[in-house]
């Protein structure tokens, strides 16, 4: 069941009618962004440099109020740069349908680990959440591409601070927020937008003490700027 999933996974991510395998030029391509908001603003002194869908998992804790709070999350970023731009949202849904079916037994740790039998270039590299480095308390999002598409360059991270939140325009009680994130440490990107969420919104009520939770989503991350 893993290998099919796999199998989906990188060939959903990868589809494309182009001679190169992947790390297409990205520049030109535009971010669509949901018109009447001015939550989400499209960067104007920097151009895409990254494009890639995100799999895995958001991680949540129960408080004392009975809701879930947001403690960080873990996925694989995979390259679709050489992808259409038409397609992108479509191949965004195929392999978040492959990911919501696979069995709940797998982790993302471990799709991670199997994922590093591809080269590189299909995999950009990882998405996580570390202890935020500016305050040295609470925790920041980072994208990591050190140990795939940019192994050997120690800089090619990206830590963010979120500057903008807005509901997922499509039933935002499943899917999570669409996201604008300046980079505060880090050569990989000035600017990472989340968008076209799936998945990802945990229960609206738990008990509290109860263990913490993973929910599976994927996302499209728009990465801008930066020195690659």
């Amino acid at each position: 069941m893993l290998a099919a999933l796999l199998l989906t996974l990188v060939t959903s991510a990868l589809a494309a009618p182009s001679t190169k395998r992947a790390e297409c030029d990205v520049s030109t391509r535009s971010i669509s962004l949901p018109s009447g908001q001015t939550t989400l603003v499209k960067p104007t002194t920097s151009t895409p440099t990254f494009i890639g869908v995100g799999v895995g998992v958001q991680n949540y804790t129960c408080g004392t109020t009975g809701t879930y709070t947001n403690v960080g999350a873990l996925a694989e970023l995979f390259d679709i740069s050489c992808t259409p731009e038409v397609l992108f949202d479509a191949v965004t849904d195929v392999i978040f349908d492959a990911w919501k079916d696979a069995p709940a037994s797998i982790t993302t740790a471990e799709l991670i680990d199997t994922l590093a039998i591809f080269d590189p270039p299909f995999i950009l590299g990882q998405h996580f959440f570390i202890t935020n480095p500016i305050t040295g308390s609470g925790l920041s999002p980072k994208w990591d591409f050190t140990s795939a598409s940019l192994k050997g360059h120690s800089d090619a991270f990206a830590v963010g601070a979120k500057v903008g939140d807005l509901p997922a325009p499509t039933d935002n009680v499943t899917n999570i927020d669409w996201l604008q994130l300046n980079v505060v440490q880090g050569d990989l990107a000035s600017e990472i937008f989340r968008i076209q969420t799936r998945g990802g919104q945990p229960p609206t009520s738990c008990t509290p003490g109860s263990p913490e939770i993973f929910i599976r989503y994927a996302a499209q991350y728009w990465l801008y700027g930066g020195s690659f």
